[in-house]
């Protein structure tokens, strides 16, 4: 299993690119990034973690311009997703985004998706919350095109367009993996679907995650696919937790840095968990 960490990058916590690089120094495989690009003050959609909302939320970088930055100040660690809303963003622009960020990493972008929970800060963007994963399936759908084809065209219901040009293309090919966020009950389905991996928060909504990776297997298999990657989000410290986890297949795991910590409570924080990561073997 690799490990890495995620966290909600703020402009009150500890630098984004310091942060990369301790990561890096440390032996850690990745950073992901969450996102939001504001919330409304009405509040009307409870947090799936419990109340109250972190004010983290409402102050969080945009994980793009970020990922970037620490990705410029490193030469290894991954750099994600963790995760874009996609029900948010033009698809023109996502991919251009996606496509450049991997070319100036070298290749290191995980491309970490999913729906959210936020009804009120979708509405404020046009969509619609009830149809956001037909409308995440068909931009996926229509950047997969932009990114692996010279004149791509995509002809849906909320994705319409003619052959257009768009490069820089990807540098991992065909593109950067997408890693399908969420635990709902279709969530597999898409995982199979568009996905190239499945990454479930750990202890949030939803059932169980290890039974539901078996659940995946089958699901792969009956559609034709190989074993399909999981990536823990969440993944906890304890110790036996993680041997589960990874005992039940997960390749990756990620630690989560509290934006809410210090500069040196976060340093400190990944010391602790370097220890923990020695534990396991890496593949």
């Amino acid at each position: 299993m690799r490990f890495g960490a995620w966290t909600m990058p703020t402009d009150y916590s500890i630098n984004v690119a310091e942060l990369g690089r301790a990561l890096e120094e440390r032996g850690f495989e990745s950073l992901f990034l969450a996102e939001h690009t504001h919330i409304p003050t009405s509040r009307r959609s409870p947090w799936p973690s419990g109340e109250p909302l972190p004010q983290s939320y409402w102050h969080s970088l945009d994980p793009f311009v970020a990922l970037t930055a620490v990705a410029s100040a490193t030469q290894q660690l991954k750099v994600g997703t963790g995760i874009c809303l996609v029900a948010q963003r033009d698809p023109f622009v996502t991919a251009k985004l996606v496509s450049t960020l991997d070319l100036l990493s070298g290749g290191r972008f995980i491309f970490g998706i999913g729906g959210g929970w936020n009804r009120e800060e979708m509405e404020d963007h046009g969509g619609e919350f009830k149809t956001r994963f037909d409308l995440i399936r068909e931009r996926i759908l229509a950047m997969k095109a932009l990114w692996t084809q010279d004149a791509a065209e995509f002809h849906g219901r909320y994705v319409d367009f003619e052959p257009t040009w768009q490069w820089p293309k990807p540098v991992q090919q065909p593109h950067p993996p997408i890693l399908v966020g969420g635990n709902g009950p279709h969530t597999l389905e898409r995982v199979v679907e568009y996905g190239d991996a499945w990454m479930p928060v750990n202890g949030r909504e939803g059932p169980p995650v290890r039974p539901r990776m078996e659940e995946l297997k089958e699901l792969a298999a009956a559609a034709g696919r190989g074993p399909i990657p999981v990536t823990i989000f969440e993944i906890p410290t304890d110790p036996a937790e993680i041997e589960a986890f990874q005992a039940a297949g997960a390749v990756r795991g990620l630690f989560h840095v509290s934006p809410e910590d210090s500069r040196d409570q976060v340093l400190a924080h990944l010391d602790r968990l370097a220890e923990i990561k020695a534990r396991f073997a890496e593949s």
